[in-house]
């Protein structure tokens, strides 16, 4: 197996345990050192180290299940021990008011020790306020909203 078919492996490793409700299965997809961070799409989805990223998946999986994870567009960068996945999906969710298919966009930051593992993983989804062809969301969606920041 080539070590890109290595890295993009463990994205089906952690649809398999994220699909199953496995919090032991996806924390073992990432480093067990416990330097690890996941940026979600949710404003307070900002967690660093194994407890806090632990806590989150269990929060998501509280409030929905994921039945399928469907891979689209991927990128995989290799450079020595390190590797780095940028990967659009649609994750599929049965939820309390029915299901949903939400686009999302990942990247994913790993190393190679005995085999590849997970040290940060970054969600977001495309803006609805944005469109196609422009680099910024409309200025008039944004009025009054303040901002994010």
């Amino acid at each position: 197996m080539s070590q890109i078919d290595e890295v993009v492996t463990t994205l089906d490793d952690y649809a398999r345990a994220y699909c199953a409700k496995d919090i032991d299965a996806l924390m073992q997809v990432f480093d067990s050192s416990g330097q690890i961070s996941v940026i979600g799409t949710g404003k307070d989805e900002l967690c660093a180290g194994e407890d806090e990223v632990r806590q989150l998946f269990l929060r998501n999986f509280a409030e929905a299940t994921v039945t399928k994870f469907e891979w689209l567009w991927s990128d995989v960068v290799i450079f020595n021990d390190q590797a780095l996945i940028a990967q659009s999906l649609i994750i599929h969710l049965d939820t309390q008011q029915g299901q949903i298919e939400v686009p999302i966009r990942w990247s994913v930051v790993l190393k190679k020790t005995d085999r590849w593992l997970w040290l940060h993983r970054h969600a977001s989804t495309p803006s609805e306020a944005q469109t196609e062809g422009s680099a910024y969301p409309s200025t008039s969606v944004l009025t009054g909203q303040g901002s994010a920041f």
